[in-house]
């Protein structure tokens, strides 16, 4: 990563600097005054531009920590609000260069061609997370009653001392979570095969808890948010009182891009 700029300071004394950079947009966007991402609202977000393409920066004091919760949360909120009206590749957090001119010499021009097609292909479009997670009571009963094996050795067990039943209770816990898991895998097809109709791109994600049952990564046009909506409304009634379902974004197309780390 570039190294960051020294300059002089109020008290005279070198001050390390650097230019945070968001992510690349299409160069004729422009910039909301009140917009602040990492830094806080005394960090104002500006744009490097160079062709068809500029970047979304913020001039840093760089003696200050970077990488706190929110700072992250800065850099995020920008970026999916940037998403929800313009094309835009997002970086990776923390990305720092040594001033306007690196973004420019190092980011911007080397990459530019590549920057300015991959915007094209998101133009209109974000993400949008479809996260499901299941009602552990209906769940389980549900994995239990599906499985005579399961219900009788649930039984054997019911009222014995632990000591006395460790095995088996090990046993019903493994059989349980294999069940789960082939729900899992059952169920985010169903999410993605039910949302696809109105989404440009689907990528299901790994569960990130026992208790997940879809983590769905979707590339829509904004224009048809409502039927996206839609989709994931009728899933929420299918399985209503099994599973709860959250609709997030839009957001910056974090699944659907190339990792960007400049300066790397």
């Amino acid at each position: 990563m570039s190294t960051a700029t020294e300059s002089a300071g109020t008290t005279g004394q070198a001050q390390a600097t650097g230019v945070y950079v968001y992510g690349i947009v299409p160069e004729d966007v422009e910039t909301d005054p009140e917009a602040h991402g990492v830094g806080g609202e005394s960090a104002t977000v500006t744009v490097v531009r160079h062709g068809r393409i500029a970047a979304l920066v913020t001039e840093l004091d760089l003696d200050r920590p970077l990488g706190t919760p929110d700072d992250l949360l800065g850099h995020e909120r920008l970026l999916d609000a940037t998403a929800a009206v313009v094309p835009v590749l997002p970086a990776r957090f923390g990305a720092v260069l040594a001033d306007r001119k690196a973004t420019v010499d190092e980011l911007l021009a080397p990459h530019h061609d590549g920057f300015a097609a991959a915007l094209r292909e998101l133009e209109g479009k974000a993400e949008y997370i479809v996260r499901a997670r299941y009602v552990e009571g209906a769940v389980l009963r549900e994995v239990i009653e599906s499985d005579p094996a399961l219900e009788q050795l649930r039984a054997q067990i019911r009222d014995k001392p632990e000591e006395a039943t460790r095995n088996e209770r090990i046993a019903l816990g493994e059989a349980i979570n294999n069940a789960l898991d082939a729900r899992r895998q059952t169920d985010g097809r169903r999410v993605a095969q039910a949302i696809a109709p109105s989404t440009a791109g689907v990528i299901v994600r790994d569960a990130a808890g026992e208790l997940d049952a879809a983590n769905v990564a979707v590339l829509a046009e904004t224009s048809r948010e409502s039927e996206l909506v839609q989709a994931v409304e009728d899933l929420v009634r299918e399985w209503a009182g099994r599973v709860e379902i959250r609709l997030l974004g839009p957001l910056a197309p974090y699944d659907f891009v190339a990792d960007l780390r400049p300066g790397a």
